[in-house]
């Protein structure tokens, strides 16, 4: 009856519903317009997915295969980044400005960051840098050491973070430390052509004996260690005496040198008969040296562009966090853009707005030098001829 009277209703209104056809017209619309979306979801779980960094093996073996070693090929450089609590994002920068497939990568936030700030740099790195996963070049420190300027723990943190580059991956050619101030000036391109012509058995490393005024503020202080002290670490030097130079690192590692990454490793290589002939008295950095009585040197600004890009040093240092002169340095000099590595001849991708060339890579022995690499070849020359001919050196 409520059939036949809805029929009629249907002829005579045009289509009318009764109440308990309107509510199955609205189930079966439901059920249908689910159906469609599990469709979507089942298609899109089928489909091939982009995989994270690291997730498959046989790819990193491959990458890693693909690199070549030894006197023959470019060398292999291995970075230690270093920053204490807010440095996440500026290593993370640092990171991506220095970054060559070819090279080795440590990062360390010091142990007073917290383990959030630690684990968003490892994520940045992942996210920013797809390379990292496929040749498993870069590593963040999960267990971190104190890390401050004045005493022995940043010095233990460098020397660990050198451990663990030799024991994961021995086939390096030069140790570099950079802390969260630094920022290169030239390409990784630039640097390994021309470190290629350079013997790998020198070390770079401002060494000079004539530190004057500067022996009461570098040796003569007696200092604790606060990171250590507080951290409770009391015996973290325990079983160091068996490496290389143990009395040059229990005087710097005790409470006797306020700023032993200055000393240590210049008293090890100048008092060592292996490595005191193969010394350059050069750092490689610039560093404004306006004021000598000054402890530390003034921070860059704009107007020192021009100077320092002249220069032709490697890398420059101090530069405030987030300073637009860093901007102009990735724009005019690295040619870095958007947030991701500096490009290189490995980069294969295509340059576009919304698509990173470094998200894809072909021959990473392949370097492509640019304009300021003549600079950089340039200073390194000077730099050697000044070792051969200069008295301030600690060579016998």
């Amino acid at each position: 009856m409520g059939t036949g009277t809805g029929g009629a209703r249907g002829g005579a209104g045009g289509g009318g519903l009764v109440p308990g056809e309107r509510w199955w017209r609205v189930l079966f619309l439901a059920l249908a317009s689910v159906s469609f979306l599990i469709s979507l979801i089942l298609l899109f779980l089928s489909a091939p997915r982009l995989r994270l960094p690291g997730v498959a093996p046989s790819a990193s073996a491959a990458a890693a295969s693909a690199i070549r070693r030894g006197p023959d090929a470019p060398p292999c450089l291995a970075y230690l980044l270093i920053g204490a609590r807010g440095d996440g994002r500026r290593l993370l920068r640092l990171l991506l400005a220095v970054y060559h497939p070819r090279n080795r990568y440590v990062l360390h936030l010091s142990a007073d960051a917290p383990d959030d700030e630690r684990q968003s740099l490892a994520a940045g790195v992942v996210a920013a840098a797809p390379a990292v996963g496929a040749f498993e070049n870069v590593a963040v420190v999960g267990n971190p050491t104190a890390g401050t300027p004045v005493g022995s723990s940043g010095l233990a943190g460098t020397l660990r973070a050198a451990a663990v580059l030799l024991r994961l991956h021995p086939d390096w050619d030069w140790f570099l430390t950079l802390n969260a101030a630094d920022y290169p000036l030239v390409t990784q391109d630039d640097l390994i052509h021309v470190l290629s012509s350079v013997p790998r058995d020198l070390n770079f490393i401002d060494h000079t004996s004539n530190i004057g005024s500067k022996v009461p503020e570098k040796v003569e202080q007696i200092i604790v260690d606060a990171g250590i002290y507080l951290s409770g670490r009391t015996n973290f030097f325990r079983g160091t005496q068996k490496r290389p130079a143990p009395v040059a690192f229990k005087f710097f590692t005790g409470i006797s040198c306020s700023l032993p990454l200055e000393g240590y490793f210049h008293s090890v290589i100048c008092n060592s008969l292996e490595f005191r002939n193969f010394t350059v008295n050069n750092d490689l950095r610039f560093i404004l040296r306006e004021d000598p009585a000054q402890k530390e040197p003034p921070f860059l600004s704009r107007e020192h562009y021009g100077q320092m890009v002249d220069s032709g040093a490697p890398f420059a240092r101090p530069f405030w966090e987030n300073d637009p002169l860093l901007d102009h340095i990735d724009g005019n000099v690295l040619k870095r853009w958007s947030n991701g590595p500096v490009p290189g001849a490995w980069c294969s991708g295509r340059k576009k707005w919304f698509s990173d060339p470094c998200s894809q890579w072909g021959d990473v022995n392949i370097v492509r030098p640019g304009p300021q690499a003549v600079k950089l070849h340039q200073y390194v020359n000077r730099t050697l001829e000044e070792a051969k001919s200069s008295s301030n050196t600690c060579r016998r």
